[in-house]
């Protein structure tokens, strides 16, 4: 339950990020900015969902995914949405060397998955 909860409570924070974008970052930033915005919302929320799936597929087998899937996602939206989100607030250019991070958190996350699917 600890991972439908937590891709729901980042799923909210999500939608409000992306709204925030649309609305409230609209006439201030930059127009590439904005789309540097939507890629950080569009990434946090897929990911955020597929936390949620992630507590899905654990209450619906006898061997879960391991926990570290889960962090590896939380880890994915906080580092690579995150950067990409103060780079837009701050316009600080070095915070986008922070986002493959993020990147690759996900990446590995996805990786993981495939192994742990393809194994039970």
């Amino acid at each position: 339950m600890f991972w439908i909860r937590t891709g729901a409570a980042l799923a909210a924070i999500g939608v409000a990020a992306g709204a925030f974008g649309a609305h409230g970052l609209k006439d201030r930033v930059d127009p590439d900015m904005l789309v540097v915005w939507k890629t950080a919302a569009l990434y946090h929320l897929l990911h955020a969902v597929a936390l949620f799936a992630l507590g899905a597929w654990s209450l619906h087998t006898t061997q879960p995914p391991p926990r570290l899937v889960g962090w590896l996602f939380v880890a994915g939206i906080a580092v690579f949405s995150g950067s990409l989100y103060a780079l837009v607030l701050t316009d600080i250019k070095v915070l986008g060397a922070l986002t493959p991070l993020g990147g690759l958190s996900f990446i590995a996350a996805w990786t993981w998955i495939a192994i742990s699917a393809s194994n039970g």
